[in-house]
């Protein structure tokens, strides 16, 4: 079994992100076979005018959507970390959705169902990567994110520094 540290997960990079949506329409062709954003396992945020970031699951070490159930419809594979959705057992009634930290699950417009990304498991690559025109989503580790993210604190840091001098 992967440790948690070797789970990927897809991650956008906000500096190249610029909110065309096409993650959302890869996903709901792939998993729902229509054009239609809301049954799409990826969203698309705008933070502001000018930041843009695609959401989708973490796979959490001790996800708390997982916690959240009561009726123990989501389970996570202990090998590849994703999140499995029991749809017989689900209900609709989102705990796992307000457990969420990432705003990742999500209920299907029409079935009421919670549903999350599964990394296409069966296409063996996302398709929101795939179709992404900005080459703006990636498969990452938690470990590359954080390493990414002190990267650009120090960036920031010393354009800072240089700027009082």
């Amino acid at each position: 079994m992967p440790a948690i540290h070797d789970r990927k997960f897809v991650s956008a990079d906000p500096n190249k992100c610029v909110g065309c949506c096409v993650c959302e329409y890869a996903c709901s062709v792939e998993k729902e076979k229509t054009y239609n954003p809301t049954k799409s396992r990826i969203r698309a945020v705008r933070l502001n005018p000018l930041a843009n970031l695609a959401i989708t699951c973490r796979l959490c070490e001790d996800p708390p959507c997982v916690t959240a159930c009561p009726r123990d419809a989501l389970t996570q594979s202990e090998e590849t970390g994703i999140i499995m959705v029991d749809e017989e057992a689900c209900n609709g009634c989102g705990w796992c959705i307000e457990a969420c930290d990432y705003g990742a699950v999500m209920l299907h417009p029409e079935s009421k169902v919670v549903f999350v990304c599964d990394l296409c498991q069966e296409k063996g690559k996302p398709q929101c990567i795939e179709w992404c025109p900005e080459e703006a989503l990636e498969l990452v580790t938690s470990d590359v994110l954080a390493q990414k993210a002190r990267r650009s604190a120090v960036r920031k840091l010393f354009q800072e520094s240089m700027a009082t001098r």
